[in-house]
């Protein structure tokens, strides 16, 4: 059974809709995906999958073990093994050196301890780097400064032959959890509830040596930080799992905006406990962020919610996108938005303006999206002032993929060869345009039947 959300534009906002996914049947007019490839190889949970070029892409999970895959074909280019323990992290980048012909590499981190760094060409080993004290949880390639970074409880700065610059001293026990670049040779790493800036700087005496210098420790969150997203070089984002939302800039790392859905009991105190049995922090988890510059797109437990940066409010949200949690969402080149959640379904949706209608008000803010707003009269008129002379979005549902047996960890999306897919059932699902397809094999068999025809006239 395929499912699909009715009646998405009939309420602003997709604010006031029904608390449960609704079913209408299989017909899918704008949704292209209806052929699918099953990819098998992997054992374990399958967590992640990253982009290398136009065609080939790499998946890594619970297992340990790094698959290559040809996104076009299905095909199965490379098996990588040398972790003895799950993948924790993964990144790719290319080899720059001048000297030597520019290599497609990969890098993988795992609870082994170990980091390793693989030829994405020939599938080999290339070097592998064993000194860590702790699991590494992220890494990020510097392209402009030539380095990578690891996050675990230090934050270590690396050259492109694994040789280590320099490190910073324990931070926590709970260590580095996500890490983004920042201007000015910066970065903002993600430990625990705080959210520290670290500068990079070129040794003085010629070297190739580096130095860390932790230059600001961000508290404004109440909860550990989930998400972590650059929007460009002026803004980036931090989610928290308590539903906080923060934007800050990223040159003077302030606060420039925020959105929150935790509840203070002493300004509600009537409504706490209501919400302490509705809303679980489970359920209000802001698991994944996305950015196209214009808009922050967010997974909020089982919601999708838009965000744009110059109005500073929510202008449509989904509160109910999936059955479970959503655990990955993307914006596509036109204004689709994709996600997929632990319920084992990946969903597509459309942002589309709709006329708004006079009496309906604008609600500002996460805690207007729970039903439990504070706004004052004057902030009402002026809420009412702004819905004039703004536009109102709804998130429609345009497709609904079920293929998985199990929570669907997040995907990628390589446009006309279209979308892999990765799960808890060990599987990935290469999600294809049928259309497309079909035009393909017709194409393939008239170049054979002309080649035929050409053989049998020279005979």
């Amino acid at each position: 059974m395929l499912r699909w959300l009715i009646g998405g534009g009939r309420e602003p906002q997709g604010l006031a809709e029904k608390s449960s996914v609704q079913t209408i049947g299989e017909e899918q007019i704008q949704n292209p995906y209806t052929e699918l490839l099953v990819l098998k190889g992997h054992q374990d949970i399958v967590r992640f999958l990253v982009q290398i070029d136009d065609f080939r892409f790499a998946s890594a999970g619970d297992d340990g073990i790094i698959f290559l895959w040809n996104a076009q074909t299905g095909e199965k280019l490379y098996e990588l093994h040398g972790h003895t323990h799950k993948i924790t992290a993964i990144a790719p980048f290319s080899s720059s050196d001048v000297t030597e012909e520019k290599t497609d590499l990969l890098m993988t981190a795992s609870a082994d301890r170990t980091v390793i760094v693989w030829d994405c060409t020939s599938g080999r080993q290339v070097q592998k780097v064993s000194c860590f004290h702790s699991t590494v949880k992220c890494l990020t390639v510097l392209q402009r400064l030539n380095v990578w970074l690891s996050g675990g409880s230090d934050l270590c700065v690396w050259n492109r032959k694994l040789d280590l610059l320099c490190k910073t001293s324990h931070l926590t026990d709970a260590g580095i959890s996500a890490l983004v670049e920042l201007p000015k040779n910066c970065v903002a790493a993600a430990v625990g509830k705080e959210l520290i800036i670290f500068r990079l700087s070129a040794s003085n005496n010629g070297s190739e040596g580096w130095n860390i210098l932790e230059v600001k420790r961000l508290v404004d969150h109440q909860d550990n930080i989930s998400s972590l997203v650059s929007v460009n070089d002026l803004t980036f984002v931090t989610g928290s799992h308590v539903g906080e939302l923060i934007i800050w800039d990223a040159l003077d790392w302030t606060k420039q905006a925020s959105e929150c859905n935790f509840w203070d009991s002493s300004v509600h105190p009537d409504v706490q406990p209501e919400i302490k049995l509705s809303q679980s922090p489970h359920e209000t988890s802001v698991q994944h962020l996305t950015s196209d510059e214009e808009c922050v797109f967010a997974a909020v437990g089982k919601g999708i919610y838009v965000y744009n940066l110059q109005m500073k409010r929510v202008i449509a949200c989904q509160r109910t996108a999936h059955d479970s949690s959503v655990l990955h969402i993307e914006k596509l080149p036109n204004r689709q938005l994709i996600s997929c959640s632990e319920d084992g379904s990946v969903r597509i949706w459309e942002l589309r303006e709709k006329q708004q209608l006079p009496a309906e008000p604008v609600p500002t803010g996460f805690f207007n999206m729970w039903g439990f707003g504070r706004a004052n009269k004057q902030a009402s008129q002026a809420a009412k002032k702004m819905q004039e002379n703004t536009p109102v979005y709804f998130l429609e549902l345009v497709g609904d993929l079920i293929g998985h047996s199990s929570a669907v960890q997040m995907f990628l999306y390589f446009g006309e060869l279209g979308l892999a897919t990765c799960s808890a059932d060990h599987l990935i699902i290469l999600w294809k345009d049928g259309e497309r397809e079909s035009s393909l094999r017709s194409l393939t068999l008239f170049k054979k039947l002309a080649q035929n025809g050409d053989l049998q006239l020279k005979l």
